[in-house]
């Protein structure tokens, strides 16, 4: 047992440490040179040494722990949000029209923070008692992984308190530009890849199973949101984040409390000229409203606050080169253009392609190879051809010419131009382009979900032969997966329980928006399993049968039934019933549905709206008898535009469609 008068000097040193830590991660005020901490550090350990049982978690020494084998999930005791994003002024001052709208009188005292977006990895940390129990990533806003042990190694992030309560916390995690070049530089030296911008290197970091390896990446946090805590929640955002100071957590200094819209909107414009002065990422501001309670008054969407935005700063544009076009091959055989470019950094990652959607978007554009062109990332994400620079052209530049055959495609390579449209696609249906493509869509989150079976996994699968139809998924084993290069016991048990569990409940809507039939997407998806209930009705529908459903045309009712005539389709439907245990969520019945107030009505929804999610507004339209189509018709009752709102609109003024705002659509819903 350690002496009483070494168990004092251990407790004061441990406390004197943390103190120190905290003035120099946290508010970067230190008061002591560090050589003095390293000595104390060294003191500190020397007595962990010699007498081990006094060791706890809190310890500085006790960051760095053991290697994990894996990564657990974590289920948020507070579900995560995400911001809507805001791309200019008239965007932002719509928001706060909404919010005077949604506040009515309170709105007379109504005041915005101003925080740096800033650009890196969401990480929520949890204490109880004052201790720091988990770290875990945002996931999918409902279930994160744990990163306790990496997020432990970060000198800002406290292990604990200063008060011992329990509480959640959010921020972000980042990587300092001068971190970023010494980690590249010693990865350059191992000869592994470099990392393209300081968010992928905190992500990367923060994803890795031995901590000794984050310890050294000097990762950085900012703390700037309070989800729950034992003690008084603050009344408003600014005394938050004065309250995460006051806990021992590092808040960025550069805050601001303002008074209108107006002053956000120079606050915007001050850091949009003076972000890139700070070594740490900034993509945007948040702006949120201030008082706590008008928050609660306002509430969430399905995923984002209505009480907040994040105002991007404008997108970065580049000038780049096309240096080739060419023809990919997707999962129905439809052909997109792409342009191959010129490496460029645009938004902090390395650039070398970009879509040019079809045949059409080329000519309006009027791009061609070895044309300068300028690019930006829409929304810091998609790579996009703004415009062509024609001034630059020395005569040299190549015309892109359609081909007649496409060898990707199979068989003799033959393309068409698909009747009605901009696009064309392969003759051959069955190439392996179009094979893997339609494996991995079947696969995915927007089909069936089967978590842990991404693109590599259902690619090494193809090439080995271990699966050959949809249907052998669902048949293979432990000692498949050990076949394929980076599987081990337990995670080709994992990937075998997770085919299973997707096996056992698969919605009739989710199966047919992964058999890829042509033209079919989720909205027909759904208004397919609604009116066929089985799998087996929809196979024997005819083209009257699917032409007679609203939203349905006769070119879709078409493909579809030409699909399921096809002999290998059958036999494949066949197959997948014996191992699927297909269900299909109660509808509204035919009887019912004929007296609610939307029958008979198509709704097609474009935009992001701020009161509910594009998902909730389609549970509601079909709730009230009515139908959901994913494109613009003759038939379509009312087009609801939302922000950012794309083509459907344009194609709704021109056919003469009813458009609905949002404002109008929820009015709409009220009266029902």
């Amino acid at each position: 047992m350690a002496p009483t008068d070494v168990r004092e000097r251990y407790e004061k040193l441990k406390k004197t440490l943390n103190h120190h830590r905290h003035l120099y991660y946290a508010l970067e005020a230190p008061e002591i040179p560090d050589s003095a901490y390293d000595e104390l550090e060294r003191e500190l350990a020397s007595i962990e040494e010699k007498y081990p049982e006094l060791i706890t978690s809190d310890s500085p020494t006790q960051r760095v722990g053991g290697v994990l084998g894996t990564f657990k999930k974590v289920t948020h005791t507070v579900s995560q949000w995400s911001f809507n994003d805001v791309f200019n002024e008239e965007e932002l001052r719509n928001f706060d029209t909404r919010v005077h709208r949604m506040l009515g009188e309170s709105a007379q005292t109504l005041t915005y923070t101003c925080e740096l977006k800033i650009d890196g990895l969401k990480v929520v940390l949890t204490y109880e008692q004052g201790k720091l129990v988990t770290a875990a990533t945002r996931g999918d806003g409902v279930t994160g992984e744990d990163v306790t042990h990496n997020v432990r190694t970060i000198q800002s992030v406290p292990l604990v308190l200063e008060r011992a309560i329990d509480c959640v916390v959010e921020g972000e995690i980042w990587m300092s530009e001068e971190a970023l070049k010494r980690t590249n530089k010693e990865r350059e030296k191992n000869g592994e890849p470099l990392f393209a911008n300081p968010r992928n290197a905190a992500a990367g970091s923060i994803r890795q199973l031995d901590p000794r390896i984050a310890a050294t990446r000097g990762l950085d946090t900012f703390i700037y949101d309070v989800a729950s805590t034992s003690e008084e929640m603050p009344g408003s955002q600014a005394e938050e984040l004065e309250y995460l100071q006051e806990l021992g957590f590092k808040v960025n200094k550069h805050w601001k409390l303002v008074k209108n819209i107006d002053e956000a909107i120079s606050y915007w414009k001050t850091w949009g000229k003076k972000s890139k002065s700070e070594d740490y990422w900034v993509d945007g501001v948040v702006i949120k409203v201030n008082d706590r309670a008008s928050q609660e008054q306002m509430g969430y969407t399905g995923k984002a606050p209505r009480f907040a935005v994040a105002f991007k700063f404008e997108a970065e544009q580049v000038t780049t080169v096309v240096e080739d076009i060419v023809l990919q091959v997707g999962r129905t055989g439809v052909l997109t253009p792409v342009a191959h470019l010129r490496p460029v950094l645009v938004a902090g990652s390395t650039v070398s392609r970009a879509t040019l959607h079809n045949e059409d978007e080329i000519n309006r554009l009027d791009v061609r190879i070895g044309d300068t062109v300028i690019l930006q990332k829409a929304g810091d994400v998609i790579p996009d051809i703004v415009r062509v620079l024609t001034e630059l052209r020395t005569g040299k530049e190549q015309t892109y010419k359609w081909p007649n055959s496409v060898p990707e495609c199979g068989g003799d390579g033959r393309i068409e131009r698909v009747p009605g449209q901009a696009a064309w696609r392969c003759v051959y249906k069955d190439s392996f382009a179009q094979i893997r493509r339609r494996y991995r869509h079947f696969a995915s989150k927007g089909a069936l979900n089967i978590e842990g079976l991404g693109p590599s996994t259902v690619d090494a699968l193809l090439e080995k032969n271990l699966v050959q139809h949809l249907d052998d998924f669902f048949t293979l084993t432990e000692g498949d997966l050990l076949t394929l290069e980076g599987f081990a016991e337990i995670s080709a048990k994992k990937l075998i329980e997770s085919i299973q569990k997707t096996a056992e409940n698969v919605t009739l809507a989710r199966l047919v928006t992964g058999l890829s039939l042509p033209q079919v997407g989720e909205e027909t998806a759904i208004l397919l399993a609604q009116n066929f209930k089985t799998l087996k009705k929809l196979s024997e529908g005819s083209e009257e049968d699917f032409i007679a459903i609203a939203g349905i045309g006769p070119i879709v009712g078409k493909a579809i039934v030409g699909w399921f005539a096809e002999k290998e389709n059958q036999k494949l439907i066949e197959r997948l019933e014996n191992v699927l245990k297909i269900t299909n969520p109660e509808y509204v019945s035919a009887d019912v549905k004929q007296n609610l107030p939307f029958v008979g009505k198509t709704f097609v929804l474009t935009g992001t709206m701020e009161s509910m999610s594009r998902d909730e507004a389609k549970e509601k339209i079909r709730k009230l008898g009515g139908d959901v189509s994913s494109s613009v018709s003759k038939n379509t009752t009312y087009v609801v535009a939302g922000e950012e709102a794309g083509s459907k609109l344009d194609k709704a003024e021109e056919l003469g469609v009813k458009i609905l705002t949002e404002e109008e659509f929820l009015k709409l819903l009220e009266k029902r």
